[in-house]
């Protein structure tokens, strides 16, 4: 499980790193995307497993913790039964220090719904930002009992880690929305959800983005073509790389329902086998302690390292809707523009001669009607152009919010990552330390009391 999840971190990297800058490319020379490749175990490091981890380093720092001053906690989980339904709620704490909220440490509760509200604004206010993902709002794959404690409980996590994700992005952790969220009472917060966009705006947003989608854009930079294709790359390596963990792990339960069986056996064993009888209750013990360690082992594979990635699964979704966000905002760009020239067009042309003809009929000469076209068409153009403006200005704000949230999220896929394996290996290490500290004992006692019968070999 060691040797599988650091070769799959190198081969994650190292092919990542290729399907955007090709081989033999600097990584550093796209300033744009800051593709770095991540580093790998030192050749000159000491073979020692537990050396090397305690030797490996992270590229980036964290965060130092003085300089944050928003902290949020999701805990308490509780179960609210209606006659129209039954859900879940919990506890979010908040201990601040900005003088923008009106008390240091507030408490509310909220249900996943009100999570959905916060992530569909922060999306509909910063469309080329990357929100972290929820947690899906449908049943988890395995899940038997929706409202069981399992379940529960890896949901609180995940919305745990959602809103610290949030209150440490330097956009997102300022918003209005964010703060009516951490501190607004139920009531209140109701009334905030009801402020948002109708049902028809939200379909007019929607024609919108399928109409750019079937246009389609012309001209897309290429460090955004770059960034498509490394999203693509990095969803097909992390769901790979999720569907072999969770397989590891379906396969270690299987494992451990077998070796729970094999105790007991031993201990059985033992009862009609005089001669035997000490040797094999050690077995039934040492198979016993292996359980625990196994069970241990399971658990934090299924708690720590299985959720990281299925977390990443869900970010790499993201990532290809903000990118289609931004191309939808360009193609809107280039819509717009189109339509300009059109217009330009329209009024350079000189053949309206079936119009001419008709307000002449009626008593207005031709070059009224030719001025008063050529104003209306002066006017409709303005509005056009600054129509045009303000999609130009949308499309660089998008561009460059997108490129700065880029190499932000990666740095901290990065740092999730590395800390999710090197903990994982962390854990491998001492798994088989003990188990292998267990046999051993047995060996040792098998050898003393060889040598207390005298049946030592002199060979």
């Amino acid at each position: 499980m060691l040797r599988l999840l650091s070769q799959q971190l190198r081969l994650n990297e190292r092919d990542l790193h290729a399907s955007v800058f090709g081989p033999g490319k600097d990584s550093k020379t796209d300033t744009s995307t800051t593709q770095t490749d991540g580093s790998s175990f030192n050749a000159s490091m000491q073979t020692s497993p537990a050396s090397m981890i305690n030797q490996y380093k992270f590229e980036e720092e964290e965060e130092d913790a003085d300089t944050k001053d928003i902290f949020v906690t999701v805990d308490n989980p509780e179960s609210h039964v209606t006659a129209i339904e039954t859900y879940i709620t919990y506890r979010v704490e908040t201990k601040t220090t900005r003088s923008e909220f009106d008390s240091s440490e507030f408490e509310v509760r909220r249900r996943y719904q009100d999570f959905l509200w916060l992530k569909g604004r922060l999306e509909e206010a910063h469309p080329t930002l990357i929100v972290h993902p929820l947690p899906e709002k449908f049943v988890m794959k395995g899940m038997v009992e929706r409202f069981n404690e399992d379940f529960i409980e890896t949901r609180r996590r995940a919305l745990h880690k959602f809103l610290n994700k949030i209150a440490e992005h330097p956009i997102f952790s300022s918003s209005e929305d964010f703060k009516i969220f951490l501190t607004a009472g139920s009531g209140e917060l109701t009334s905030h959800k009801k402020q948002g966009p109708g049902f028809l705006s939200r379909m007019g947003e929607t024609v919108k983005a399928v109409a750019a989608a079937v246009r389609g854009v012309r001209n897309r930079p290429q460090e955004f073509t770059d960034m498509q294709e490394y999203a693509e790359a990095f969803s097909q390596k992390i769901s790979s790389l999720d569907k072999v963990t969770q397989r590891i792990v379906r396969e270690q339960k299987e494992y451990l329902e077998e070796l729970k069986e094999c105790g007991p056996t031993y201990a059985l064993w033992s009862q009609s086998e005089q001669e035997l009888a000490e040797p094999l209750k050690n077995v039934a013990g040492c198979v016993d302690n292996c359980c625990k360690e196994t069970e241990e082992q399971v658990k934090h594979l299924n708690d720590h390292l299985i959720p990281v990635l299925h977390e990443y699964v869900l970010c790499a979704d993201t990532l290809k809707a903000v990118l289609r966000r931004r191309d939808n905002i360009q193609a809107d760009f280039e819509g717009k523009t189109e339509a300009l020239a059109t217009k330009k067009a329209d009024r350079d042309a000189d053949s309206k001669v079936l119009s001419l003809a008709w307000d002449s009929l009626v008593g207005r000469s031709p070059e009224e009607v030719k001025q008063q076209k050529q104003q209306k068409l002066k006017g409709e153009i303005k509005e056009m152009r600054d129509e045009l403006d303000k999609a130009e200005d949308r499309l660089e704000w998008a561009n460059n919010a997108l490129k700065t949230d880029w190499t932000r999220w990666q740095k901290v896929m990065r740092t999730d990552l590395r800390s999710a394996f090197i903990d994982t290996a962390e854990r491998n290490v001492s798994y088989y330390e003990k188990c292998l500290a267990v046999w051993e004992s047995f060996l040792q006692s098998q050898r003393t009391d060889a040598e207390g019968n005298g049946n030592v070999d002199s060979s």
